[in-house]
């Protein structure tokens, strides 16, 4: 499948959010339209690293959302990576995890990139872990209670 990553724009916003909402995985952070929309939009204002993924069959597909020096004000964090559940297995995350991962080396603050999974997403574990990741620690009750997040690290350089 051909897949074209590119600058997300604020006309997106609300597809990704569309779908974002009716995802199981954000359900569990009780994710709203209304809150994805502001979080891209303030992403946005911030200069944030915002990416968009486009399919032949389905326009705006997948998104990457990093912030440049957002683990410990030095290195890139990749805030959050998805993949409508239509596309999921086609090559749209690992094309939005490599373009992030370009971005990333281009900085000279770090040559690291660091995100957080969910301790329940195991599909996303094995995903980072496969694309070279390593678990470095664990955060308890970070974003909801009950849920661990968990600490992935890879040296770029």
């Amino acid at each position: 499948m051909e897949i074209t990553i590119r600058q997300m724009t604020a006309d997106d916003f609300p597809i990704l959010a569309a779908w974002m909402v009716e995802t199981p995985l954000w359900q569990r952070y009780v994710l709203t339209v209304e809150r994805a929309i502001a979080n891209f939009q303030n992403a946005l204002t911030a200069a944030d690293w915002l990416l968009a993924a486009d399919s032949p069959n389905m326009p705006v597909c997948g998104f990457a959302w990093a912030d440049p020096t957002g683990a410990f004000e030095r290195s890139p964090y990749l805030r959050l990576i998805g993949v409508h559940p239509s596309a999921q297995g086609t090559g749209v995350g690992a094309a939005l995890l490599t373009a992030v991962e370009d971005l990333a080396l281009n900085t000279r603050s770090s040559s690291d990139l660091f995100l957080l999974t969910s301790d329940f997403n195991e599909d996303a574990q094995r995903f980072y872990k496969r694309h070279g990741y390593e678990q470095i620690g664990a955060i308890p009750d970070y974003v909801v209670p009950s849920i661990t997040e968990l600490i992935f690290r890879k040296h770029l350089k």
